[in-house]
């Protein structure tokens, strides 16, 4: 099909129609929303905790979480766990915990029985390693940001450069789409933290008071670890940053 960019190792697609298309021929996918789920469950997961996505933030959330015996994350300004990575700097190991999600978790839970990694910046490296070990044919699907008004899609600048971080180090042939990410990437990595501060969604966040979080998202390969989904869950994968 004209959209499924098949004769490409490497493939790139916004958002769900990327994962309806790319996924079915991919040996590995990987989900990008880095200015929140992506990042969270890479610094979730790289302290031993267990990431359960959700598709929103409904009361049947808080159902599902107590009968896994988990925590539910909270509103991104409130106290407790929630999609602000510099909430979950220091959680536990083993905590298991259920992550609400309009973009990431939503897109996670698209992907049938792909393997499944959340990719960001801070594990660009290792989530490119750990994709290609299912086969060269890896999917990257950057979530984008949604507007208020209609909810339609509104492709980010934080997920296309959090996507080429990714694609970069894949050693696959990329398609054009993806070589754009790439570009974009190297474009603003030598000012990434200014570019990510001045961003639509950077301002969003420095406006709601969670400009922490923009310098945890903002820190490259911080973290060895490719969360993978098994069995429902993002659980720790490490890679070796040498092989």
């Amino acid at each position: 099909m004209t959209f499924d960019q098949r004769e490409f190792d490497v493939r790139c697609e916004w958002g769900a129609q990327g994962v309806a298309r790319l996924a079915r021929d991919s040996d590995a996918i990987i989900i990008v929303d880095v200015m929140s789920f992506s990042t969270c469950v890479t610094v979730a997961v790289n302290r031993g905790a267990t990431v359960y996505p959700f598709p929103s933030k409904s009361r049947s959330a808080a159902a599902f979480a107590e009968a896994i015996g988990a925590l539910l994350a909270g509103p991104r300004a409130g106290e407790g766990y929630s999609l602000s990575p510099a909430s979950l700097v220091s959680i536990p190991p083993e905590t298991s915990l259920v992550l609400p999600s309009p973009n990431g978790s939503t897109l996670t839970l698209a992907t049938g029985r792909v393997p499944t990694f959340a990719g960001c910046l801070r594990n660009s490296l290792a989530v490119a390693a750990a994709a290609e070990r299912h086969g060269r044919r890896v999917a990257v699907i950057p979530a984008g940001e949604r507007w208020k008004d209609d909810g339609s899609l509104r492709p980010s600048f934080e997920d296309l450069v959090g996507a080429g971080a990714i694609m970069r180090h894949m050693t696959g042939t990329l398609s054009p789409e993806a070589q754009l990410a790439v570009d974009a990437y190297e474009g603003a990595a030598s000012q990434l933290l200014l570019r990510m501060e001045s961003c639509s969604s950077g301002k969003e966040l420095i406006g709601m008071g969670c400009a922490r979080d923009i310098r945890i998202i903002a820190d490259v390969d911080a973290d060895d670890c490719a969360p993978a989904l098994i069995d429902g869950a993002y659980r720790k994968t490490t890679v070796n940053r040498l092989t």
